[in-house]
């Protein structure tokens, strides 16, 4: 493999011993996973024998693209490259009953979730405070990252916990009791069937004889041990992960889980990749300044062999309104003059609310930009209704789709009768679906209401069989019209233009739920409807944010979005103290994550990087003094060019000059 770097080939041939690979920002990471997939199976091991796991489907499907342009199709049969929690959703599915699970698991997502907590809440004799249902429900989900079951949170929570432990079991019943899981069970209930039967633990450690990992640092305590337990004492694995990336601990990310590797495997090996093919020299010297900063359980320094580059700026502004007016004056200036394309400029800040003043700038500018984070497709009303109907479909003991689409079109099914309804269905410990049918519902609701509402279960079971047994497709959109959805969707819609729009995105959801149940593997059958549902129900969650391609428009994005990407040049704005360094991470002691943070910024440039910070700041509207960021201190100075202290160079300003009215010229153009 000539084109690999000594390390990187190292890495890829080392199969005999657990392998840690410490990979550096641009170091090739990925590269080294796909070559080293295609390096197994050309050894001799079957490609179905393989599994790579990473945490986004962006960056599953990036590997999987890699690697088939390394093996053929008759090699790569087989071979898993999937997220974590896809991997998860495929276990339990496969031995649903082994857990004492029905088939077709629902899978509940946060809004489920906050709902099925609210349900509970309302509904219990316990003391719970429903103003607080999204502090329990982040409780549960910091639980179950770090693998402590609803009988553990109650023996060791604290007294603010309490009530958080005793919902966590009321809701972990009520889940099984709905044959539904949530997005943190995926990883929790495989730990605990793999640790409690080891028969079916061995099975998945046949099916799976070599695992790769990639961005290890992002994994939490949960998937530490899955990955334990599907690798076994043999330790077939390779893991890539940086240290120094690690940024999401708010989300249960340990990246002390590099270090326990080598408590728990005596014949790790570690390979490191510092050698960088994305950034210039200087770029380098002052990421690898800052983040010496931070402890190391091992250390590593990146290097590249590129050009070492210009300076790094720091622009100093008076308010966060001539923030944004400089930095896209810089980027329309710096464009003129290079001919780069507006694809090639980031605009990276700490938190979404930043966004908003650039964004005005840029419109003003006429510059085309593009926001990471913007609504996914997802989250359309309309999207959420259908994806429920198919939900209840599936899994009519599915509440939370049951409660959004029971009255939706309407039916005269109010909130008095669902609320009575969710009464006696907590009493009996059954799902909303199953206590309409129950002789004893008959003395909580009128006669009429609970006529509408059998009506409707009858109906769904109906349509249920249907797309079961008949043209899956055909009965769905023959349903949708049953419905008269489409003029629902006219009646609910301030313009007719909205109407059109929502009506589109129905028909764009059925087309493409049709190309889902097509399988990529030609040896399957078209994926059932329960397949289609989990499968979709599991990209929703996975791809809440889902970034398109900018083209060539400025990017807009967090810190923690841009992890991952690269681009030429690159703004890091508002690099003050209470930004970056965060408010809340100064008041915890966590400023270590920020510096990461700020070093995962850097690290995204290719050939330039400026820094913006302003010495007024406007804040719940007032204005408030702020000073630079402790972090801007702690670079080197020699490679930091500081805008305020030079002095102003007339050609220069000419040039400037002359980009603002080209740019003018090409608006009115």
């Amino acid at each position: 493999m000539p084109k690999l770097n000594p390390e990187q080939n190292r890495a890829v041939n080392t199969i005999d011993s657990p392998l840690l690979v410490l990979a550096g920002a641009g170091s090739g990471k990925t590269r080294v996973i796909t070559e080293k997939i295609a390096y197994l199976v050309k050894q001799g091991l079957p490609a179905r024998h393989i599994a790579a796991l990473t945490f986004t489907n962006k960056a599953a499907r990036e590997m999987k693209e890699r690697v088939g342009k390394l093996l053929d199709d008759k090699q790569l049969r087989g071979l898993r490259v999937s997220t974590f929690h896809s991997l998860g959703l495929d276990v339990l599915r496969k031995e649903h009953k082994t857990l004492q699970y029905k088939a077709g698991i629902s899978l509940f997502d946060e809004q489920d979730k906050i709902t099925l907590l609210k349900n509970l809440i309302m509904h219990s004799h316990a003391n719970y405070d429903i103003d607080n249902v999204e502090s329990y429900s982040g409780k549960i989900g910091q639980w179950k990252n770090a693998f402590i079951t609803p009988e553990q949170a109650k023996s060791h929570a604290s007294a603010e916990d309490n009530d958080a432990a005793h919902l966590y079991a009321d809701y972990t019943r009520s889940l099984k009791a709905y044959n539904a899981v949530d997005f943190d069970d995926l990883i929790l209930l495989p730990v605990l069937l793999f640790q409690n039967h080891t028969d079916i633990l061995e099975k998945w450690q046949n099916k799976i004889r070599y695992l790769l990992v990639d961005e290890y640092q992002d994994t939490n305590i949960t998937q530490y041990q899955l990955v334990k337990l599907l690798v076994g004492k043999l330790g077939k694995f390779t893991v890539v992960g940086d240290d120094d990336q690690s940024i999401y601990a708010w989300r249960g990310a340990q990246p002390e889980n590099l270090a326990q590797l080598q408590k728990d495997y005596a014949r790790l090996t570690v390979i490191k990749l510092e050698q960088n093919y994305r950034s210039y020299g200087r770029i380098l010297k002052v990421a690898n300044q800052l983040i010496a900063n931070n402890p190391h359980a091992f250390e590593k320094k990146l290097w590249s062999d590129m050009s070492f580059g210009e300076p790094l700026r720091v622009l100093t502004h008076k308010n966060d309104n001539e923030e944004a007016k400089q930095v896209v004056s810089e980027i329309v200036h710096h464009k003129f003059k290079t001919g780069a394309d507006y694809g090639d400029y980031a605009i990276l800040y700490r938190g979404n609310h930043q966004s908003r003043l650039f964004e005005r700038s840029l419109r003003e500018h006429d510059v085309p930009y593009f926001i990471t984070g913007s609504t996914s497709f997802f989250a359309y009303a309309e999207i959420k209704d259908i994806l429920s109907y198919l939900k209840l479909f599936v899994n009519p003991d599915n509440d939370a789709a049951f409660l959004r689409i029971v009255n939706t079109p309407r039916r005269e099914i109010g909130p008095t009768t669902l609320e009575k309804l969710g009464a006696y269905a907590n009493e009996r410990h059954i799902s909303l679906f199953s206590a309409c049918s129950e002789m004893g519902v008959r003395e909580k609701l009128p006669q009429a209401a609970l006529a509408r509402l059998q009506k409707f279960c009858e109906w769904t079971h109906r349509t249920a069989s249907s797309m079961q047994m008949g043209d899956t497709f055909a009965e769905m959109n023959a349903f949708i019209e049953q419905i008269n959805y489409h003029q629902w969707l006219q009646e609910n819609s301030n313009t007719q233009q909205a109407a059109e729009r929502k009506i589109k995105n129905v028909t764009e959801l059925v087309e493409w739920l049709q190309r889902i149940a097509k399988s990529e593997d030609d040896n399957e059958q078209e994926k059932t409807l329960d397949e289609i549902v989990s499968k979709i129900q599991l990209m929703d969650i996975l791809d809440r944010n889902q970034d398109e391609q900018a083209e060539n428009q400025v990017s807009l994005m967090t810190l923690h979005a841009a992890k991952g990407l690269e681009f030429p040049h690159v703004f890091l704005i508002g690099i003050e103290e209470n930004i970056l360094p965060h408010q809340n991470s100064i008041e915890t002691d966590n400023i270590e994550e920020e510096r990461r943070l700020a070093y995962v910024g850097i690290t995204r440039a290719q050939h330039t990087c400026t820094f913006s910070y302003c010495t007024h700041r406007k804040r719940y509207g007032d204005i408030s003094e702020s000073e630079p960021s402790r972090f801007l201190a702690e670079l080197p100075e020699e490679d930091l060019e500081w805008a305020s202290k030079k002095p102003a160079d007339e050609a220069e300003q000419k040039v400037r000059g002359k980009a603002n009215l080209a740019h003018l010229k090409s608006m009115l153009s």
